[in-house]
């Protein structure tokens, strides 16, 4: 199979399945503060959300109901002016042990080094694609989403607005994903047709299967932008790559999405020198620029 789409998302289709919880963490507040999201809208619902919360916490409670009305006040003047473009892709492809091979694309990825103490095995994702020796191609899906770039020139000159648009947009291009994600299990791939899930079990992953994006835990290498641009051509939605694995606008997202029943989600962790000599030869870099695409998961 192969398969390639472009979706343009208003934002008030996109906005339910923003994740409320890490656009308040971006605002330093901790995830019981969120819960406002569920709340009914009307000034005695709040009212009574407030008395919910300790006597010491309700001024922090306050501020974030204020934060979430003013959010929402931008949302609403966003939606006018902008959408959320996504790209996906199902492709055929095999792996081969630690590799990929994606519609004949060589596609490098990391393996767990760190013993667990349940002795399970040491995970790559190569692990959720059968392999290039059973001789039966399978499916990988890749992604990518972004918001147009203008939005980054919203309020320069209000800080605050300027901030509360960009912790937006962020939160934007990751419930954009979430909804191509929905729409790929039950309709393009179709391997969970008869999936029927709420958004709050959308966003706690109650679904088969996972997406991965660059900078997630199982795949930390920021230069693997640089193999998606290749396989997706992201400049379709207006995505381009910095010569450091950047992607620009800064609201975007890209990465892989596995059906395997059995996938789930990871961390790498730390790598040792021999691992990362043998990734650098695999993605046909030098051990001193994957050095620094890796620095996180090397010992200290």
């Amino acid at each position: 199979m192969i398969k390639s789409e472009i979706l343009n998302y208003p934002i008030h289709n996109v906005a339910p399945y923003i994740n409320w919880i890490y656009f308040f963490h971006a605002w330093g507040f901790q995830p019981r503060f969120a819960a406002i999201a569920n709340i009914h809208g009307c000034d005695a619902c709040h009212a009574s959300w407030l008395t919910t919360f300790p006597e010491e916490e309700r001024a922090k409670a306050a501020e974030a109901m204020q934060l979430f009305k003013e959010a929402n006040r931008v949302l609403d003047q966003l939606d006018e002016e902008i959408t959320i473009q996504c790209i996906f892709k199902l492709c055929q492809a095999n792996s081969d042990q630690d590799n990929l091979i994606i519609e004949g694309t060589n596609f490098p990825l990391l393996r767990q080094q760190t013993p667990h103490p349940n002795g399970s095995p040491f995970l790559c994702l190569s692990d959720f694609i059968r392999p290039l020796s059973s001789g039966i191609p399978d499916i990988v899906g890749l992604f990518a989403s972004s918001i147009n770039g203008e939005v980054e020139e919203y309020y320069k000159n209000d800080p605050y607005k300027h901030l509360l648009v960009q912790t937006l947009s962020d939160r934007l291009a990751e419930a954009a994903t979430e909804k191509m994600h929905e729409y790929v299990r039950k309709e393009a791939w179709g391997y969970a047709p008869e999936e029927s899930l709420s958004i709050p079990d959308l966003l706690v992953e109650k679904y088969q299967g996972i997406r991965p994006a660059v900078g997630y835990p199982s795949l930390p290498d920021q230069s693997i932008n640089f193999l998606l641009d290749e396989l997706l051509d992201m400049k379709q939605i207006g995505i381009t790559i910095t010569e450091n694995g950047a992607m620009h606008p800064h609201a975007s997202v890209c990465g892989m999405i596995f059906a395997h029943p059995a996938s789930h989600y990871f961390a790498v962790g730390k790598i040792g020198e021999d691992q990362l000599k043998d990734y650098a030869h695999r993605r046909g870099m030098s051990v001193d620029v994957m050095r620094k695409f890796l620095s996180a998961n090397l010992p200290k």
